[in-house]
């Protein structure tokens, strides 16, 4: 009898020991791999100028803009597809004059890309651009009549190419031969005034319209654009960009010019500083001012925006 409790110990150690290492080496299954790059970017940066009893005098004032930058990326074997969303808008209150837009820009990227082989820095390509705004602008102090507005315009490229990528530089270059732009301007009034290039309303010897200008304008040419994005310094990134484009039909050789030049310095996990330049040209924007009273539109001139902003931003 004793032996046989013996056994039945031993058995019962044995089972005992055998379950243990059974949980031991029980596993769960990798998660599955993806291949999307994700990265998305939201911020607001504030400036504000407060005198009180100040000799040289001053006006008070404070400015916000709101921004935020999403990225999605798509790369597996030898297809690479990036989409990039950048939203920002940003007012201004200054003592006398009320509140200003100072910044608005809605803007998707969409590129598509496949290259023959793994070495190859060139892809075959085709790219979607998209570019409006959210709100009214105006030639301040005139808040009567705007000069843009949401899809007024709005700003469709689509085309194929060949796009050069060089990640370990930050550098990438698309060059299209054959590119669409789309003009939209959904604002009548706008529209009727034949601004951003559409074809303009046609009026009778007393001003009277006849036909309603229209809401869009096709063009077909040639497409260049830049991104070269990399750090500079130690916490000082740089994102150079520019686009070139010219119309095969309408003054072939008359280039719009889009170029964005930005400097961010972190200060540190959250804080950030930047400074910035935006500047266009476009043949077929004309520019407005007032005069006595009464907006004037001149010819094209060039558009030059800088910024220096301090703010949050918070990367996740």
């Amino acid at each position: 009898m004793r032996i046989k409790a013996c056994v039945i110990v031993l058995l019962c150690i044995v089972f005992s020991q055998t379950a243990k290492a059974q949980v031991i080496i029980t596993t769960t299954l990798p998660d599955s791999i993806t291949y999307w790059e994700r990265s998305n970017t939201v911020g607001f940066d504030i400036n504000q100028v407060s005198f009180v009893n100040w000799n040289v005098g001053g006006n008070n004032s404070v400015a916000g803009l709101i921004k935020g930058a999403f990225i999605r990326k798509y790369v597996k074997g030898n297809l690479n597809w990036n989409n990039e969303l950048i939203l920002k808008y940003g007012l201004n209150r200054q003592e006398g004059q009320g509140t200003r837009k100072t910044d608005d820009q809605i803007e998707l990227n969409s590129t598509f890309g496949y290259r023959r082989d793994s070495v190859s820095n060139w892809y075959y390509s085709a790219k979607f651009n998209f570019k409006t705004q959210f709100a009214n602008g105006y030639n301040y102090p005139n808040t009567t009549n705007e000069i843009s507005g949401p899809f007024s315009p709005a700003y469709i490229f689509l085309g194929i190419g060949t796009e050069y990528i060089r990640k370990d530089i930050g550098l990438n270059l698309y060059i299209s031969p054959l590119t669409d732009k789309t003009t939209i301007v959904t604002n009548n009034t706008l529209a009727d005034q034949g601004a951003f290039g559409v074809t303009p309303a046609v009026k009778d010897a007393d001003g009277n319209i006849i036909r309603g200008g229209k809401n869009s304008r096709t063009e077909v040419g040639i497409l260049i654009t830049n991104q070269f994005k990399r750090q500079i310094f130690t916490n000082i990134m740089l994102d150079n960009r520019f686009t070139f484009y010219t119309d095969y039909l309408n003054n072939f050789g008359n280039i719009d010019v889009d170029w964005q030049m930005q400097l961010d310095l972190k200060v540190n996990q959250y804080v950030r500083a930047n400074v910035g330049m935006h500047m266009i040209y476009d043949d077929d924007i004309k520019n407005k001012v007032e005069r006595d009273g009464v907006q004037v539109t001149e010819g094209p001139r060039i558009q030059l925006k800088q910024m220096i902003g301090v703010g949050l931003s918070y990367t996740f």
